[in-house]
C-alpha cells in the first residue's frame, strides 16, 4: 500500500513539472518575442533538463525558476521616440530589465503582491511577471496600478501559459510597430490613431506582446487570393 501511495505521489509530481515546463518554454518565447535576449538553450530546454535543474527529488521548486532578461538593441529602438528639428533631445526609451517569477503559495494576496512589487523596486527592474498557479485577489491586483510609476507589474496563471497562442494556425502574427513606423502610417494615409480599429490591452495577444495603450500592432495575415496582407490596430 505504502508503495502505491509513494508512486501515486511520483506520478502528480511529474504531471506538475510537466505543466510547469510547458508554462516556462511559453514565458521565455514570450520574452524573447517581446525583443528581449535569451540565450537559445533557455528557449530549447528539455523536460529531462528542467527536471534536473528545476527539481528537488522529482518536486518542482519554483523559487528557482526566476529569471531575468534584458532589452535587445532592436526592443530599445523599437520603444525610443525619434529625434527630431522641434524634439532633439527626446526622453530615453520606456524599457528596460525584465524580471519573472513563478510563485509557488497557495494564495496570492497583498502580502505576494507587496513583496513582488518590493522585490522589482530594490532591484529597478522595469517590467515585472508574477507567474501563479492560483487566482490573485482582487484587493492584491489594486497594486498593480498604484505601483505603475515605479515598475510595470504582469500577472499570468500558469494554466494560461501551458500552450503558446501565437503558435495556433488560427492567430495571424502581430508586430509592435515602433513610434516611428507608427507615425509614419498616420501620416501615409492622413488618419489620426483613434481612427484605426482597436486591440484591447487584455486580448490575449496584447498581453502576449505586453502591448501598451497607444501602441499600434501590424497583423499580418495570409489569404488563398490576396497572398499576405496586413491590418493595424490600435491598443485600448
Amino acid at each position: 500500500m505504502a508503495d502505491e501511495d509513494q508512486q501515486k505521489a511520483r506520478d502528480i509530481a511529474d504531471r506538475e513539472v510537466a505543466r510547469l515546463w510547458r508554462a516556462w518554454r511559453t514565458v521565455h518565447q514570450m520574452v524573447n518575442d517581446r525583443g528581449y535576449e535569451l540565450n537559445e538553450d533557455e528557449l530549447s530546454i528539455s523536460l529531462a533538463e528542467f527536471k534536473n535543474r528545476f527539481t528537488n527529488d522529482g518536486v518542482p521548486d519554483r523559487k528557482k525558476m526566476i529569471f531575468t532578461a534584458r532589452p535587445s538593441v532592436e526592443m530599445v529602438a523599437r520603444y525610443s521616440t525619434p529625434a527630431t528639428a522641434a524634439n532633439p533631445n527626446p526622453p530615453k526609451a520606456d524599457v528596460g530589465t525584465i524580471y519573472i517569477e513563478f510563485l509557488a503559495d497557495t494564495n496570492v494576496g497583498i502580502k505576494q503582491m507587496r513583496s513582488f512589487a518590493q522585490v522589482l523596486s530594490q532591484g529597478n527592474f522595469h517590467t515585472g511577471i508574477l507567474v501563479t498557479h492560483v487566482h490573485i485577489t482582487p484587493a492584491a491586483m489594486k497594486i498593480v496600478p498604484a505601483v505603475a510609476s515605479e515598475t510595470r507589474i504582469e500577472c499570468f496563471l500558469e494554466q494560461d501559459l501551458l500552450v503558446n497562442i501565437t503558435h495556433h494556425e488560427l492567430v495571424p502574427k502581430h508586430v509592435l510597430l515602433s513610434k516611428e513606423e507608427r507615425s509614419k502610417l498616420l501620416q501615409r494615409y492622413r488618419l489620426k490613431d483613434t481612427q484605426l480599429p482597436r486591440i484591447q490591452v487584455g486580448d490575449p495577444v496584447a498581453r502576449y506582446l505586453g502591448l501598451r495603450r497607444g501602441q499600434v500592432v501590424k497583423i499580418i495575415r495570409t489569404s488563398e487570393t490576396a497572398g499576405r496582407y496586413a491590418s493595424y490596430r490600435l491598443c485600448v
